[in-house]
């Protein structure tokens, strides 16, 4: 059976505080993820984004190099499992709109088996 995760997510640096629940496969590649909290946020995907973890980041290609001068890794070639596969990552950051600089962590709360009959990605009440 396959395993979601349940995720906390926190709009950094507000007031007051910001956060929405999800679930969602551990299998959901990054790409797609960013889509999922665009979403659950009530963005519009207008920008930008980055995931980090300590000295990694994955993102889309970012044109001219405007924004950094490293270049993240594709994340559409990575997946939540892989980020939590040695169970130490726990918590990351997700950047989005560079200018205005929205930060958000989150936060793995828990991994179970998939509801046979649930749809995911899915809100989970706080």
């Amino acid at each position: 059976m396959m395993k979601i995760a349940r995720l906390r997510i926190t709009l950094d640096d507000v007031t007051p505080p910001v956060v929405r629940r999800i679930e969602l496969p551990l299998s959901i590649r990054f790409d797609d993820l960013h889509l999922v909290i665009q979403a659950a946020m009530g963005w519009e995907n207008y920008h930008l984004y980055e995931f980090r973890l300590d000295d990694l980041a994955w993102s889309i290609p970012d044109p001219g190099g405007v924004f950094t001068d490293d270049d993240p890794l594709p994340a559409k070639k990575a997946t939540l499992a892989d980020l939590v596969a040695g169970g130490s990552a726990m918590a990351f950051q997700h950047a989005y709109d560079f200018g205005d600089g929205w930060e958000h962590t989150v936060t793995v709360e828990a991994i179970a088996e998939m509801a046979p009959d649930a749809l995911y990605p899915r809100p989970v009440e706080s």
